[in-house]
């Protein structure tokens, strides 16, 4: 299960929006378990993660 934290994380990178520096250690994480791919320099969601967020309501559009 993960965090809030994590799930903002994974929101901001939906979103495209720049995470703060000391989230990198969280991003780390939500990479080893799937839930975020590396794209170039860019970060993306996988399906996974997108599935999740979609679960949790948690909608692409909101802030």
């Amino acid at each position: 299960m993960l965090r809030d934290e994590q799930v903002a994380v994974l929101r901001d990178i939906a979103q495209s929006i720049a995470f703060a520096d000391d989230m990198q250690g969280e991003v780390d994480r939500l990479i080893k378990e799937g839930y975020v791919a590396m794209d170039g320099d860019l970060y993306e969601l996988t399906p996974k993660a997108q599935k999740l967020l979609s679960d949790r309501g948690a909608g692409l559009n909101e802030a």
